[in-house]
């Protein structure tokens, strides 16, 4: 019987520092665990879909068995922020109160150099099919998105993924789209062994597990003030999305073979 997915929930209990410019603004936080969380808000940036993209795209990457810290819903008390000085900050918190999603912070974790460090090519293979596959623009030579951590490689950062949504519109040939920026992707050059990749993560991603990841997004994050659908109906277009897309992988597969071949 196939586990479902689950993510705790945590309480925000100290703001720390934020981690990098931007529009995000993520932060360094503590919770009522005592672990420190790497902090993604609902109020910054692109607002929830950005925790929906960070949400189904590292919890498939779990399922997968590729490294990946553990995500869990992090709540923001109404009160919290109201000592903070910064007002930028202040706006951030205040805006994100309720539910957020928080990334367990891997302490000692230093990025991913691809100068440094040569990934195996199963490896590469597997982490180039999942980011075809969720449309992850965002694992670039500029921008790996990848940890060093314990001598392992960890996948952090989701949020760019599953762009569709930011227009909702078309969103049926999205699914099938060959996504060309794959060429970009820092690990292609690796990425040999695509077409067993695909019949592995196949027999993994069965319907009843996709379901189960996008059933995890929370309603309160499904209410957009530029949509009359329904929670229930955001939520069917996400997994319909999911389940087309892997249905014609070979598109994306094809895509990235070829975009390889130019670059070896």
């Amino acid at each position: 019987m196939e586990n479902k997915p689950h993510l705790r929930n945590v309480n925000v209990t100290r703001y720390i520092i934020p981690l990098r410019e931007g529009g995000s603004l993520p932060a360094l936080a503590e919770a009522d665990d005592d672990f420190k969380y790497v902090l993604k808000f609902k109020g910054a940036g692109h607002g929830v879909k950005a925790l929906i993209a960070e949400l189904i795209g590292g919890e498939i990457a779990r399922v997968l068995n590729l490294k990946m810290p553990e995500l869990v819903f992090a709540n923001l008390d109404e009160a919290f922020g109201r000592t903070e000085a910064d007002e930028e900050i202040q706006d951030l918190l205040q805006g994100s109160q309720g539910l957020n999603l928080a990334m367990h912070y891997l302490s000692g974790a230093i990025n991913y150099d691809p100068v440094v460090t040569v990934v195996d090519v199963k490896l590469a293979s597997q982490i180039v099919w999942l980011d075809a596959y969720i449309t992850n623009v965002d694992r670039t030579f500029r921008n790996t998105n990848m940890l060093m951590w314990h001598k392992e490689l960890w996948l952090i950062d989701h949020g760019a993924c599953l762009y569709f949504h930011h227009s909702w519109n078309n969103w049926e040939k999205h699914a099938i789209s060959p996504f060309t920026l794959i060429k970009d992707h820092v690990l292609l050059p690796q990425a040999s062994v695509l077409d067993e990749v695909d019949v592995s993560f196949k027999t993994i991603l069965s319907p009843a597990v996709l379901q189960s990841i996008v059933d995890l997004i929370p309603e309160e994050w499904l209410i957009w003030e530029d949509s009359e659908e329904s929670p229930e109906a955001l939520r069917e277009v996400y997994l319909q999305f999911l389940l087309i897309r892997l249905n014609h992988s070979e598109i994306f597969i094809n895509e990235a073979q070829n975009a390889r071949k130019k670059l070896i």
